[in-house]
């Protein structure tokens, strides 16, 4: 700012001692006749300002250059935080779907041992009754059949109900006064690993089998999901 200001601020003296000069050029001459001296040297003065002036010109450039130096340093700086910026909103970016993702597996965690417990609970149950159960090792579809073979009795039916993770497929049953009573269904399902299929006797029924096999249970994976 300084080097601005004087800058004009040389120019005007220069200019008030140019014309100081001029002035004193008319009226000197005629005292120093009177007085018989010899007029000053004004070409010592004149040549002096333009000297000043190509310093200062020279002191500008230089500043100017610094100046340009000293944006491009600045520029590049912020180029930099720029990218910097950029790359942790990036990272921002990646965070959170990273926490989407650990929230989508923490729920599916959650999911997967309340199911784990079902299943743990109802294989106890189940050895406890004696029954036969079939747990899926794999996720996919699975088919099912089921035959039951009884005496006919008119007091007592036969039949059996297919059950997934404690919930009714569906039921094979047959009631015949005498004679033999048979009777068969099956089903295809969709498991999950650890899923529990298993049969049980209809209420108040009763079955027969003996080595021959009149009564089965039966299934097999049909492809994987």
């Amino acid at each position: 700012m300084e080097m601005t200001m004087g800058f004009p601020l040389l120019l005007l003296i220069c200019s008030l001692s140019t014309a100081q000069l001029q002035s004193d050029n008319e009226i000197v001459p005629h005292h120093a006749e009177s007085q018989g001296g010899e007029p000053p040297n004004v070409s010592e003065h004149q040549q002096s300002c333009p000297q000043d002036i190509h310093a200062v010109l020279r002191e500008m450039s230089a500043s100017l250059a610094e100046q340009r130096v000293e944006m491009r340093h600045l520029q590049r700086e912020n180029e930099a935080q720029t990218a910097k910026l950029r790359e942790l909103e990036l990272q921002k970016t990646e965070v959170e779907r990273l926490k989407q993702e650990l929230q989508v597996q923490a729920a599916e965690l959650i999911t997967v041992k309340a199911r784990s417990n079902v299943t743990e609970n109802q294989v106890e149950a189940l050895k406890r009754d004696g029954e036969g159960f079939f747990i899926a090792p794999v996720r996919g579809a699975y088919h099912f059949e089921f035959y039951v073979y009884g005496p006919g009795d008119p007091s007592y039916p036969s039949g059996a109900v297919l059950f997934k993770n404690g919930e009714k497929v569906c039921i094979a049953y047959e009631h015949q006064p005498s004679g033999a009573a048979k009777s068969s269904n099956g089903a295809t399902l969709l498991l999950e690993v650890g899923d529990v299929v298993f049969l049980r006797l209809f209420e108040n029924s009763k079955i027969f089998d003996n080595g021959n096999h009149h009564s089965t249970f039966s299934g097999h994976l049909l492809f994987t999901m």
